[in-house]
């Protein structure tokens, strides 16, 4: 594709109505953004209004150097003039014509013959025979009609390509293999791409990019990997479902000794309303300035390391802390095992693991076990009252 890579996409609304949708965003030629969010966030009206099917009450949208809608100058571009590529969860697919006609559908402004070409050409590139080329959608799987579908939506070189849960209709098996197709195509398509998708495993599989969106707002913006590991609010950390968030008072500096700069105490709540608990030592990133005051936190997996015995061999500091805990479940899931661990301390805390490799061969549920805890990856939130 010959799409020249300045088409980054640049996204500004703010409407209540037809329904309330605010926040910016942006996705980068060749980058994939996923929007997530439970049902009703308004991720659906986002890709409506990116491709004109929705003309918002107040927003900016621009691809590149091409202003698509820009409410204040009164500029509103329709969508046949927008080259989007669209791919729906149904595949919104002719039943009548055969895949090539179908995806031929999209570039009607070409000669005959040459429609006919590219349209083969991008099939083939999807992966379907010539012979599964001339079958009827219904003569297809679910997995080769999203690959006819998808065909369709980049055979006129989009300068933008959305796709609405595309992969959610098909099985587990044809997803995998779009997934790879997907990765594959993305090293060739210099265009924005942005994914709705309810799958939390899939954005994070596919995604550069996520936004994560609730009510009809954008809550925050960033890599998986960020927002994961540093999400803005305790809903962000909700919908992304991160499972370890627990309870805490900010004490600064008030703690049993002094720090160093950068550095304060955070106590470790069993509960909200728990009048005291375990105190950890934790970076301060200065937004933070009311002792005492409630807040949640959050810690990746990737900040503990589970040892099968009563004892840890991992020197304990002040960044680092020995947990004693009980493994009240244990449940296989093929090459992980989820661990649901009791804690001795805070008393009847809940801690939620995902055991890999050798990690998890050794542990059984009812075992006595202890977990180095570093909470270099603890991440503190306030508690919005």
């Amino acid at each position: 594709m010959n799409t020249p890579q300045t088409l980054d996409l640049q996204v500004d609304i703010s409407q209540t109505n037809p329904m309330p949708l605010r926040g910016s965003f942006s996705c980068a030629p060749g980058q994939m953004l996923a929007l997530v969010g439970p049902s009703g966030a308004g991720k659906t009206s986002m890709l409506r209004v990116l491709a004109g099917l929705l003309q918002p009450e107040n927003a900016k949208v621009s691809v590149g150097s091409h202003t698509w809608c820009d409410t204040a100058q009164g500029l509103h571009i329709p969508p046949q003039q927008r080259r989007v590529g669209l791919v729906f969860q149904n595949y919104a697919l002719m039943p009548h014509m055969n895949a090539v006609d179908n995806v031929a559908l999209a570039i009607l402004h070409l000669p005959s013959a040459q429609r006919l070409q590219k349209a083969r050409d991008w099939l083939q590139r999807m992966g379907l025979t010539p012979e599964q080329q001339q079958r009827l959608p219904a003569l297809l799987s679910g997995g080769q009609q999203q690959r006819v579908a998808l065909a369709r939506a980049l055979a006129r070189q989009p300068r933008l390509l959305l796709m609405d849960e595309p992969f959610s209709a098909v099985d587990q098996m044809s997803r995998r293999s779009l997934y790879g197709l997907i990765a594959d195509l993305r090293r060739d398509l210099h265009i924005p791409i942005v994914l709705v998708t309810h799958d939390l495993n899939e954005a994070r599989q596919l995604a550069d990019k996520l936004v994560v969106m609730d009510a009809g707002e954008v809550l925050q913006e960033g890599t998986p990997a960020h927002i994961y590991r540093s999400p803005r609010n305790a809903r962000v950390a909700d919908l992304v479902g991160i499972p370890n968030r627990f309870h805490g008072r900010w004490l600064g500096s008030r703690g049993p000794h002094a720090l160093p700069e950068g550095f304060a105490w955070l106590e470790w709540l069993p509960h909200a309303e728990a009048k005291s608990g375990l105190a950890l030592v934790v970076k301060d990133k200065g937004r933070l300035k009311t002792w005492g005051q409630p807040v949640t936190w959050v810690i990746q997996g990737d900040g503990f390391h589970v040892n099968p015995s009563l004892t840890d061999d991992a020197t304990t500091d002040n960044q680092r802390l020995v947990l004693h805990v009980h493994v009240s479940a244990l449940r296989s899931l093929g090459e992980i095992s989820l661990a649901s661990l009791t804690l001795a301390e805070p008393a009847g805390t809940q801690l939620q693991l995902t055991l890999s490799g050798t990690q998890r061969q050794n542990v059984q549920t009812g075992q006595q076990l202890t977990v180095s805890m570093d909470c270099r990856w603890i991440h503190v939130m306030p508690v919005r009252r």
